[in-house]
């Protein structure tokens, strides 16, 4: 199972770790010590925190959008907007999150971005890559041996 210290745990739910421990306290997380001795929270412990969190977001509340079926929509800040004569390259700072999209120079000029801009990126996509990051790998399991 993976475990996030207090400072971890409170940059993954966009809290203080003041807010963190306030919570452990209240009881609405489980803050446990590691073998180590330090305060840490199971990653299971944060799931519905950050359920809750997105669903009550005051981004959600202060810009809400028409329906829509794309369920991954970031709302941001327009930070770079780079044309060619066909394509435009469009940077949307949403939180702690960069995220990129190419479209055409047509769409980009019909909306008229620019940076400073508030929009939304939707992300609907048939491939979506996960990644890990270096600290919290595992090694990989031992592959199967086969009976000969």
């Amino acid at each position: 199972m993976t475990e996030f210290r207090i400072g971890e745990a409170a940059a993954l739910l966009g809290v203080s770790d003041d807010t963190v421990r306030r919570w452990g306290e209240a009881g609405r997380l489980r803050i446990r010590r590691s073998d180590h001795g330090r305060q840490v929270v199971d990653g299971v412990e944060l799931v519905p925190l950050m359920r809750d969190a997105a669903a009550e977001s005051p981004m959600a509340a202060a810009f809400p959008l028409t329906r829509a079926s794309a369920r991954n929509r970031f709302t941001g800040v327009v930070t770079a907007v780079t044309r060619d004569t066909v394509m435009a390259q469009v940077e949307l700072q949403a939180g702690p999150f960069r995220v990129v999209s190419l479209m055409s120079r047509e769409a980009a000029d019909e909306l008229g971005l620019a940076p400073g801009m508030l929009a939304v990126a939707s992300v609907k996509a048939t491939v979506v890559v996960i990644e890990l990051p270096e600290q919290h790998l595992s090694p990989p399991p031992a592959p199967a041996q086969e009976d000969g």
